[in-house]
């Protein structure tokens, strides 16, 4: 099975699981003693949807996955301190832009410092750098 595809079953599996939650969530909300099926049905979907997800892990086990996506008691933690949760997401978006400047900056730092070590090793090395140009497909300079 392709990796495209373990992630698309991952996938499924999760939103069978999520549906499967809410859906008990709402019963549990209104509960009434004619509902104990459903609840005890929908309770053993759940069972059987982590069942699914844990067969998907296997198939995944060698993808790292940082834990702070899965802080998802964080947003739980901002509700209860009395704050927003949009400005949470706003602050998780804001994180995540700032994060990435960094890393453009780092990006951008390396491809220069490449360029001018590329230029330093042309003036003390010419002939072993057109070698590695002609390599790397790059236009030998002038």
């Amino acid at each position: 099975m392709a990796m495209a595809e373990k992630f698309d079953s991952l996938e499924e599996h999760l939103e069978k699981f999520v549906e499967n939650i809410r859906q008990l969530g709402i019963i549990v909300s209104d509960f009434q003693p004619s509902s104990q099926a459903g609840l005890n049905q929908k309770l053993n979907f759940m069972v059987t949807g982590l069942q699914d997800i844990d067969k998907c892990r296997q198939q995944l086990h060698d993808i790292s996955v940082p834990l702070e996506v899965f802080d998802i008691f964080s947003i739980f933690r901002y509700i209860d301190q009395g704050r927003n949760p949009q400005l949470y997401t706003k602050e998780c978006l804001e994180r995540a832009l700032a994060k990435n400047e960094q890393v453009k900056g780092k990006i951008d730092t390396m491809k220069k410092f490449k360029s001018l070590l590329i230029q330093e090793l042309t003036k003390v090395f010419p002939e072993d750098m057109a070698k590695y140009k002609a390599i790397r497909g790059e236009d030998p300079p002038p």
